[in-house]
């Protein structure tokens, strides 16, 4: 006679997905910002629904609501520091998560690393748009910069800005809509979030040691469950922190004056975690090549998975290729020093060296590990 299920099909799903997934024994530490990432993206969401709650987007009153909801609405501050430095947390997790993919060989699962630069992109984008929603200064400039370089565009370029500003100028109607967009895209990216993790569970997560390990697997709970949870303690530790004792280090004194359209920050930078980018846009004197180099930036990422292909995944076996990755890692950390710089010589020049070897990493990286197997 047949036996029911004592699972209804979407516990089956949820258990199949963090309890009984067959996982490779020997996936290290590096593994665990998949999960982590998951964390903060849920901690972003939560938080921004609760300070959407008390803003106001317009901009004769968002920048005076932020700072009184601060101080008047119970533990507003909390939240406020949690979602603004959870967002610094959140690309450390990204970026530590790829360049582990990039090390190694990730990138070779093609439709989870496609999804994941996908996610890349939109969390930029809701980062930058999350950036000018309080309307201080550097809100304010930061949006009318950046909004501005879709004037490069050849022939419909003015146009887009335009569309873009809701009129001629960063004013109401942009702010309108950077809170709408804000809003919406943390959601579409839980839904990519999803969609990634069906392909990674279709295909089965990589080992440090690229190899197969169809035969030498383990379920994820407890053994992974466990780590994880380890894993995000040591992440959620200086979170918290960092909310508690010093809210307000990662971020520009700027944005606590109000966006004034008639006065002119001395030095207009993103946050730290588009700085790297920032560098590659300003070390190309054309706009328009400017433009092409900051997209090029991340954009390049969709070039890995059809890279010149290894006898062995990843770069745990070649020497050259290890050396090139650690240069990448240190060009990453002195492109986002760089971008912090002004506008002027040396660090101009030393932007354009450092773009050089950025995009260098990308097109050698594969030759380079190929040379390799030859060799041997």
């Amino acid at each position: 006679m047949y036996k029911a299920s004592r699972f209804s099909p979407l516990t089956s799903i949820i258990r199949h997905t963090v309890v009984t997934l067959p996982t490779p024994i020997n996936i290290s530490t590096w593994w665990n910002f998949g999960s982590l990432l998951g964390i903060c993206l849920a901690s972003q969401i939560f938080s921004g629904l609760v300070l959407s709650l008390h803003f106001t987007a317009h901009t004769d009153l968002s920048f005076y609501v932020v700072i009184q909801s601060f101080g008047d609405v119970y533990y507003n501050w909390w939240f406020r520091a949690l979602h603004a430095n959870g967002a610094s947390f959140f690309f450390i997790g990204l970026y530590l998560h790829i360049a582990r993919g990039l090390y190694y060989g990730s990138y070779l699962f093609k439709e989870v690393w496609s999804i994941g630069v996908v996610i890349l992109l939109l969390v930029m984008a809701s980062a930058f748009l999350g950036y000018v929603l309080p309307w201080g200064q550097m809100s304010f400039w930061g949006a009318t910069v950046i909004t501005s370089l879709f004037s490069a565009l050849p022939v419909i370029g003015g146009d887009v800005v335009v569309w873009l500003w809701g009129g001629f100028s960063v004013d109401n109607a942009t702010l309108t809509r950077f809170f709408g967009l804000h809003f919406v895209l943390p959601f579409i990216v839980a839904g990519l979030v999803g969609l990634h993790l069906f392909f990674l569970h279709d295909q089965g997560s990589s080992n440090p040691l690229g190899v197969s390990s169809d035969f030498n697997k383990v379920v994820f709970h407890h053994y992974y469950v466990l780590k994880d949870l380890v894993g995000a303690c040591f992440f959620i530790g200086p979170l918290l922190g960092l909310v508690y004792f010093n809210p307000w280090l990662l971020g520009d004194p700027e944005n606590f004056i109000e966006g004034n359209p008639l006065v002119t920050p001395h030095h207009i930078q993103p946050e730290w975690y588009f700085l790297f980018a920032y560098a590659i846009l300003r070390a190309v004197p054309n706009k328009l090549g400017g433009v092409v180099a900051l997209a090029a930036a991340v954009l390049v990422l969709f070039y890995m998975p059809v890279s010149p292909k290894t006898s062995v995944k990843g770069l745990s076996f070649y020497p050259w290729g290890k050396m090139f990755f650690f240069s990448l890692v240190g060009v990453f950390f002195l492109l986002t020093w760089a971008g912090s710089k002004p506008v002027e010589e040396p660090y101009v020049v030393i932007s354009q060296v450092l773009s050089f070897l950025y995009f260098s990493y990308f097109a050698l990286i594969g030759p380079i590990t190929r040379i390799q197997d030859k060799l041997l």
